[in-house]
């Protein structure tokens, strides 16, 4: 039965392939193919959920081995990188889990997106989404997880940016992109040090020997994936992606933002459990950070106006409060957490267009009547966490690359120089062919190139003599320039040859040849 598992993400990355390839070529395309789209899409995830759920009961049976290798990737040196998952465990329950919400929401996007102009795309990237969420769940070593890892943040970007006509739609989908690459950051970091240190980047070798390591390291490598975890599910001080994520469609906020997604930095944790559990600062960090975030997604939320937003925060709340479970040792307790908040937020997240249908306004909650001024305008402008990112991160970045900008412009090129661009440089053959019809575009025709700066130079006096030697020898050919050349350089050569074959001169040859023989 651990074969099975192999297919889990299988499915849906073919439908995914089935769609792009159909929609690529013209096949699927406009409203008459949106049932041929949806029947791919939503049977391949169903397979998927099936083939999960059967795995699931051979879990529950003790009929898997709880691992299965699929085969080899790449072998180098000591670094082995094998298609191997887990197949037992919270691994398997949380897939099953994650594959009934997919192939929900998938159903419920067939009829929500009918006649949408992107109607292909968005299940093109909902296939590959739950390929990669599925992937990430049940991959056994750090690179495949990695791998479903970024695929799914991927999607997250193009779902985001779901309506790219919109500026405000593509600006959020770049911020958000840009901020998951630094929780990549500290994965790919930790998955250095764990190779370093472990000689694996299989997952349970890696939690076999965290007894083993030393507390500074296993403090090091926790820190790493907790960096990772903290952007992925939005906490502190990542928390202000989340709710600028919400231009998507409304499937797309429940898939990534309610159901699925937002929930990765916390099975990051929880699948790393006898890493953190041997590295206590680790532990005490995402407890505070968690509570912190809870804090700050429940002061804010209380000002939100519209249902998406309120949700959003309600879910960075809950995650906070999942992390600081796991940074208390209550890792059964978050576990469960995680389950039953991916199903409760997936059906809000759904049914929040018939709310906003059938309540015309949200009002502020009266709690906030009891608290100081300033407290709620700080609410209102969710603390300033955005402003503070740009000036501290955006606006020295931005400095930087101008000043840069300002060097290579003012400096670089002042000293190297840089040739004509090429559009502006004619060709030899197409002065040539100027010349032969009398057009002299160019007034300036013999001058091949044009530079600035010793490079500059250089290259346009290299230029024009190579163009007056092809002009003069190559491309006239046997013309007139050519011909006279020829006979005066004819001329000098036998005048040197007639020189040389005078007897004193032969005498002082022979003379020479013998010195330098002896």
């Amino acid at each position: 039965m651990d074969a099975l598992v192999i297919l889990i993400p299988l499915m849906p990355l073919l439908a995914a392939a089935l769609i792009g390839l159909g929609h690529l070529f013209g096949r699927l395309d406009g409203e008459s193919s949106e049932h041929i789209t949806a029947d791919i899409a939503s049977w391949a995830i169903s397979m998927s959920c099936l083939l999960t759920l059967a795995l699931l009961g051979a879990d529950l049976l003790d009929k898997n081995i709880g691992f299965y290798s699929a085969g080899q990737w790449l072998n180098s040196d000591m670094l082995d990188i094998q298609f191997n998952f887990i197949c037992q465990g919270f691994n398997v329950r949380l897939a099953m889990l994650f594959s009934v919400l997919l192939a929900i929401i998938t159903r419920f996007s067939i009829d929500y997106l009918h006649r949408e102009a992107g109607y292909h795309r968005f299940f093109f990237i909902l296939s590959l989404f739950s390929s990669a969420m599925l992937l990430l769940v049940l991959s056994g070593n750090i690179i495949c997880t990695f791998i479903g890892w970024e695929v799914a943040g991927l999607c997250s970007y193009l779902l985001v940016g779901y309506a790219y006509d919109r500026p405000v739609a593509t600006a959020n989908a770049t911020r958000i992109f840009v901020t998951n690459r630094i929780g990549d950051v500290g994965f790919l970091l930790g998955t250095g040090l764990a190779f370093a240190w472990v000689d694996s980047i299989n997952w349970n070798n890696i939690n076999a020997a965290s007894a083993q390591l030393s507390l500074g390291e296993a403090t090091s490598l926790a820190l790493c994936f907790t960096v990772a975890a903290f952007a992925k599910s939005a906490q502190l001080p990542f928390t202000p992606w989340l709710a600028r994520a919400m231009e998507g469609p409304t499937p797309s906020s429940a898939v990534f933002y309610g159901a699925v997604m937002v929930h990765a930095g916390v099975y990051l944790i929880i699948l790393l459990r006898p890493i953190f559990e041997h590295a206590p600062l680790a532990m005490a960090l995402i407890a505070i950070v968690g509570l912190l975030t809870a804090i700050y997604s429940y002061v804010v939320g209380l000002t939100q106006t519209d249902v998406k937003s309120s949700l959003i925060f309600a879910s960075s709340g809950q995650l906070g409060l999942m992390f600081l479970e796991c940074g208390l040792g209550f890792w059964q307790l978050a576990g469960w957490h995680l389950c039953a908040h991916a199903v409760v937020r997936c059906y809000q997240f759904l049914t929040a267009p018939a709310l906003m249908h059938n309540v015309r306004n949200l009002r502020t909650t009266s709690l906030m009547r009891n608290i100081p001024t300033w407290i709620y305008v700080a609410s209102l402008q969710r603390f300033w966490l955005d402003p503070i990112t740009d000036w501290a991160l955006v606006k020295p970045v931005r400095g930087l690359a101008h000043d840069l900008s300002y060097f290579d412009d003012h400096i670089v090129d002042w000293l190297m120089g840089a040739p004509d661009p090429a559009i502006r440089a004619i060709s030899s053959l197409a002065q040539l062919e100027e010349r032969m019809i009398g057009a002299q575009l160019d007034n300036n025709s013999d001058k091949f190139a044009r530079g600035s700066g010793l490079a500059g130079k250089l290259t346009e006096w290299t230029a024009a003599i190579l163009h007056w030697f092809e002009d003069r020898f190559v491309l006239r050919g046997i013309g007139k320039d050519a011909i006279n050349y020829g006979r005066q350089l004819g001329h000098i050569a036998n005048m040197i040859e007639h020189s040389v074959l005078r007897p004193r001169y032969l005498v002082l040859f022979v003379f020479i040849t013998l010195l330098v023989a002896f």
